[in-house]
C-alpha cells in the first residue's frame, strides 16, 4: 500500500501509522495508537528484566603450595557459591620462582576439578595466564524430577446414596 494513502487512513482514524519491521521488504507498518504501543512495551521490557537472573562470578585465589585444611575450606566456599548458582573462578598465584613448578598448580586444579564434579561443570579449561593458572566453573542446572501422583492423595469417592422413595426397586 502506498505510505500517503496509509497516512490518511490512520489520519481518518485518529490513530498513528507505525513501521513495526523496518528490515522486512517490504517494510510492515500498522495503524495503533501509538501511546498504547510505547506503554504495551514499556510493561514487557520491565516484566522480562523483572525475570533475568543476575550471574556473578565469585573468585577463589589458590598458591601451590596451599595446604590441605585450606584447600577443603576454600572448596565448601566454592560449593556455596555455586548452589547459590553463581559461577566460581579459580587461580592458583605463582609468585616469584614459583612459575617453575606449573605441574604442582595443575595438580591443584585436578583436585578442586575431582572435588567440585557433583557441583559444577568446567566451563573454561585451566589456562595459564601469565603468573595465574585460572579455571571457571558454572552450577550444575538439576533436572526436575517427574512428579507421581500417589494414591493417597486422591480423593476417595462418595458412597451412592439409596434412594429413600418407597416405589422404587430396591
Amino acid at each position: 500500500m502506498n505510505t500517503q494513502v496509509a497516512i490518511q487512513m490512520a489520519q481518518e482514524k485518529g490513530l498513528d501509522l507505525v513501521e513495526v519491521s523496518p528490515n522486512a521488504k517490504p517494510p510492515v507498518c500498522k495503524i495503533i495508537d501509538y501511546g498504547k504501543f510505547k506503554y504495551e512495551k514499556k510493561k514487557r521490557d520491565q516484566a522480562a528484566k523483572k525475570k533475568q537472573v543476575i550471574i556473578e562470578v565469585k573468585e577463589l585465589q589458590f598458591r601451590p603450595k596451599t595446604d590441605v585444611h585450606d584447600f577443603e575450606f576454600k572448596t565448601r566456599h566454592a560449593i556455596r557459591f555455586l548452589e547459590d548458582g553463581d559461577k566460581v573462578k579459580a587461580s592458583v598465584l605463582f609468585r616469584g620462582r614459583e612459575i617453575t613448578r606449573k605441574e604442582m598448580g595443575h595438580d591443584l586444579m585436578q583436585r578442586l576439578i575431582e572435588a567440585l564434579k557433583d557441583h559444577a561443570e568446567v566451563e573454561a579449561p585451566p589456562v595459564l595466564e601469565g603468573r595465574k593458572l585460572s579455571v571457571i566453573f558454572a552450577p550444575v542446572k538439576k533436572k526436575a524430577a517427574p512428579k507421581k501422583e500417589s494414591s493417597a492423595k486422591k480423593a476417595p469417592k462418595a458412597p451412592k446414596m439409596e434412594s429413600t422413595d418407597p416405589a422404587s426397586p430396591a
